[in-house]
């Protein structure tokens, strides 16, 4: 099991309880439900994950 660490809620979550949370390691980053914790996590490699914020502030 890969143990994320520092994981904090995205600034984009809303207050309606919709909120994910993203973890890091020293290769990966996680991307996990905040209201399911315990439950799967996806995981990304920094490349790919500074890929899609790229492309999210982009299109936003």
């Amino acid at each position: 099991m890969i143990e994320f660490t520092a994981w904090r809620k995205s600034s984009r979550s809303s207050a309606s309880g919709n909120c994910i949370e993203v973890g890091f390691t020293a290769n990966l980053t996680g991307v996990r439900d905040t209201k399911d914790r315990d439950s799967s996590t996806l995981v990304f490699t920094h490349s790919q994950w500074r890929s899609f914020l790229t492309t999210v502030k982009t299109t936003d």
